[in-house]
């Protein structure tokens, strides 16, 4: 596994070991030995799969209390994957950084507690899995606004669409409004 830093201070992008010839390929998805090798010894509490169609945008989520971190990939099909740092003293607070996880890149993302996450789905549909080191609490969870001008992400989406969202996604909070770590 390779670990690569992203420009948000702990998040980290991983690309697996794929082994392939002409039957298919094999990888491990999870090895606890291998990830505290690269810095990233945390003990999962629970697994998600989610599957949305093309435009689907979800998030950005985070718990205010018992944080998640997330490892994250996709199975099948493609998404342009976004965390936000919400850390008020991290370095790289208020910060954003996206990166497209398809199945066919097989990598992953390492999202560490504290910052808002979510997702676009470029492909048709798309089979999105995370590991999470909290349970999910609901009356804990909270929105960051997708398109908050002082955020300033980068979808990849144009201007004639307009992206698929949650009645809870589509009325986010700003980050000046936002609760924060």
């Amino acid at each position: 596994m390779e670990r690569i830093a992203t420009k948000v201070d702990g998040a980290y992008r991983l690309i697996p070991k794929v082994f392939g010839d002409n039957r298919g390929f094999f990888l491990e998805s999870w090895n606890r030995q291998t990830f505290a090798e690269i810095g990233i010894d945390e003990e999962f509490v629970q697994d998600n799969h989610s599957r949305s169609q093309h435009n689907v945008l979800r998030g950005l989520h985070y718990q205010i209390e018992n944080p998640q971190g997330k490892l994250v990939w996709v199975t099948q099909g493609a998404v342009f994957d976004v965390f936000v740092d919400l850390r008020k003293n991290s370095p790289t607070f208020g910060k954003w950084d996206g990166h497209i996880l398809s199945a066919e890149n097989k990598e992953r993302l390492w999202v560490p507690p504290g910052l808002a996450h979510g997702f676009l789905v470029l492909s048709d549909t798309a089979d999105f899995q995370y590991k999470c080191t909290e349970y999910y609490t609901p009356a804990k969870e909270r929105t960051l606004l997708w398109n908050d001008p002082e955020v300033g992400i980068d979808w990849p989406i144009s201007l004639e669409e307009s992206p698929i969202l949650s009645a809870k996604d589509s009325v986010g909070k700003l980050l000046r409004d936002a609760e924060l770590f």
